[in-house]
């Protein structure tokens, strides 16, 4: 089968086409028929060495896959052949099939193609475990969404809507994508290329900051961001997209009782508790047309390199898929 590599770490050069067996099943796992990927700046940060747990070399990257189970395993007992699934994987999902767990697997409404239901789980989990689970996001308060045309972006200011959020707050660098922004239902749109956007944020909350901040940048973003906080504020730290690392004083929370908290979804993956519901409530708005999905592009697995580039660029807006197979 076809599927992408990288041998070392690097640019998007370092993505190679190669051609490799195609899994074999073997007790409760399933072989996947991959019909699209979902592009994700983890799989950048992994081909970079940048993750947050080590890469090993070779590697496949890829942890967010949607596709038909076109074989089972002699203990697999919830899904047969020809089941329409999304699952997410720890690596492995740039490729024509991939090998998962049973346990792992979603069944795709009718309603959801596959394109769309790649775009979901990992950014609209995220979205979601940030607001809630981290951010502990209650009714009628404030929210600050950096990146808000991106992928977990665009979902993350519909979702602070859906669970009640007062005022939403939104950045984004064009016209254009402050424009989508809007569109997915932000009440104030911010330019973060403009050097004093810390200062639009706390005008826009008359001075008061924001209850809860989704921060995945790192350097001077998360800086200001901290600058932006309301008093018992919450900033969430899902990401460091700049590769720049931020010193701050934990002591200058006490005065105003805010938090930093960081957020790794591979933990709520753990916590069946934690993760089920919430798949099961994002499918749920996508089914029901309260949550839309963006796509940015969809391209064949044999451009991924392209679209590491288009993705670390800021170039688009929404979701990047990887198509291995037409669906």
């Amino acid at each position: 089968m076809k599927a992408i590599q990288f041998k070392k770490f690097g640019g998007p050069e370092v993505l190679e086409v190669i051609q490799v067996p195609r899994p074999i099943v073997t007790g409760r796992r399933v072989v996947i028929e991959v019909f699209a990927v979902g592009v994700n700046y983890a799989d950048t940060a992994r081909r970079e060495g940048q993750y947050v747990v080590p890469t090993p070399l070779p590697f496949i990257p890829g942890a967010e896959v949607a596709g038909i189970v076109i074989e089972v395993g002699d203990e697999v007992t919830s899904v047969a052949p020809g089941t329409r699934v999304v699952t997410l994987i720890e690596s492995g999902g740039y490729a024509e099939y991939v090998l998962a767990d049973e346990r792992s697997l979603i069944p795709l409404p009718d309603q959801l193609d596959f394109v769309t239901a790649a775009a979901l789980p990992l950014q609209g989990l995220s979205a979601y475990h940030v607001l809630k689970t981290m951010g502990r996001l209650e009714k009628g308060e404030s929210v600050l969404v950096h990146a808000a045309a991106g992928g977990v972006g665009t979902l993350a200011v519909q979702l602070a809507k859906i669970f009640g959020a007062g005022k939403v707050v939104a950045t984004a660098s064009t016209p254009e994508k402050l424009a989508l922004a809007k569109e997915m239902g932000a009440d104030v749109l911010v330019n973060y290329l403009e050097p004093h956007w810390d200062q639009e944020v706390l005008e826009a909350t008359q001075g008061k900051g924001v209850d809860v901040a989704l921060e995945m940048a790192g350097g001077d973003v998360f800086n200001k961001t901290l600058k932006c906080l309301a008093d018992f504020g919450r900033l969430v730290i899902f990401g460091v997209a700049s590769g720049e690392q931020s010193r701050f004083y934990p002591s200058s929370l006490m005065a105003r009782n805010q938090a930093v908290i960081g957020f790794f979804l591979p933990q709520v993956m753990r916590r069946p508790e934690l993760l089920l519901p919430s798949v099961r409530e994002l499918f749920q708005y996508a089914a029901d047309g309260r949550l839309r999905l963006t796509i940015g592009g969809v391209f064949p697995l044999e451009e991924a390199g392209e679209v590491h580039s288009l993705l670390q660029g800021r170039k688009t807006s929404g979701k990047l898929i990887l198509e291995p197979k037409k669906g």
